[in-house]
C-alpha cells in the first residue's frame, strides 16, 4: 500500500493540474465558474448549475468526485486514477462532469496515480 505522505503528494499534484487546467479552459470562454483548492479539496463552483467537489480521501486512498450528477471514486491502478465502477479515467469524467454541469469545454491532462 503506498504511504499518506506519498498519496496526499500525488493528490496534490493531480488537484493542481485540474486547477491549471480549468485556468487555461477559462481564458477563452464565458461559463462563469470560480474554483478554489483548499488542504485536498478542489471546490469548483458552477454558479447556479451547483458545485462540483473533488477531494482526496486518505484512508481508502482514492480521489472523491461528488457532482450533481453523482458521487464517483478513483482508485489507483496501472498509474492512473481509475473510477472504481466504470474504470472510467479521472481527467476524461472530471471533463463530462464540467462539460454536463457547466458548459465548459476543458482539455485535462493525464493525470497519473502512484502504485
Amino acid at each position: 500500500m503506498i504511504g499518506e505522505s506519498e498519496f496526499i503528494a500525488a493528490t496534490d499534484r493531480a488537484l493542481a493540474a485540474v486547477g491549471q487546467a480549468l485556468d487555461a479552459a477559462l481564458v477563452t470562454s464565458e461559463a462563469d465558474i470560480d474554483w478554489s483548492l483548499n488542504d485536498g479539496i478542489l471546490e469548483i463552483d458552477c454558479g447556479s448549475a451547483g458545485k462540483l467537489i473533488v477531494n482526496r480521501h486518505v484512508p481508502n486512498r482514492e480521489i472523491w468526485v461528488a457532482a450533481r450528477s453523482g458521487g464517483f471514486h478513483f482508485g489507483r491502478r496501472g498509474g492512473r486514477w481509475l473510477d472504481t465502477r466504470s474504470g472510467e479515467e479521472l481527467a476524461a469524467a472530471l471533463a463530462a462532469l464540467l462539460r454536463l454541469q457547466s458548459g465548459l469545454a476543458i482539455e485535462l491532462p493525464a493525470l497519473a496515480a502512484p502504485d
